[in-house]
C-alpha cells in the first residue's frame, strides 16, 4: 500500500480500525512518528491469497468493524486515508509468504526499518 501526498504527513488521535479481541488499535502520536519511514511512499507490505478477500477484510477493519487480524491498522491513523492507493504484485505459482518476507527485507536494507504500518508489535524500531 502507497501514501501517495506530497504533503507532510499527519496522524489522527484516534484509530478508526475496529477492536482485535477487545484491543482498541489506537497508537500515540509518538510511536507513530517513529514508524514513519520517510523518503518513501510505501507505508504496508502484506500478502494475500485471494486479494479481494483481503482488501474487503482491510476496509472493514477501516470501517470500524471488529476482524480477525489487524495488520496494518496504523494506516487507519493517517490522516488523509484518501491519499492511500492498493498496489500489488502478482505471483503466481509462488508462495505469498515467502514474497512478503523478501520484500520487507529488501525494504529494511534499503530504510533500516520494516514499512510504516509493518511490524507495529514493534513500535518504533
Amino acid at each position: 500500500m502507497i501514501y501517495d501526498l506530497d504533503e507532510p504527513v499527519a496522524f489522527s488521535a484516534q484509530n478508526r480500525g475496529g477492536r482485535f479481541k477487545g484491543n482498541n488499535p489506537t497508537v500515540s502520536e509518538v510511536d507513530l512518528v517513529l514508524n514513519w519511514v520517510g523518503n518513501t511512499k510505501f507505508v504496508y507490505i502484506g500478502k494475500a491469497v485471494n486479494l479481494r478477500r483481503r482488501l474487503i477484510q482491510y476496509a472493514d477493519f477501516g470501517e470500524g468493524k471488529p476482524v480477525g487480524h489487524w495488520g496494518g491498522r496504523l494506516i487507519w491513523q493517517l490522516s488523509q486515508i484518501e491519499a492511500l492507493r492498493v498496489t500489488w504484485k502478482e505471483t503466481p505459482n509462488l508462495d505469498p509468504g515467502s514474497i512478503e518476507v523478501e520484500l520487507l527485507a529488501e525494504f529494511r536494507r534499503q530504510y533500516g526499518k520494516p514499512p510504516f504500518a509493518n511490524d507495529p508489535h514493534r513500535l518504533g524500531n
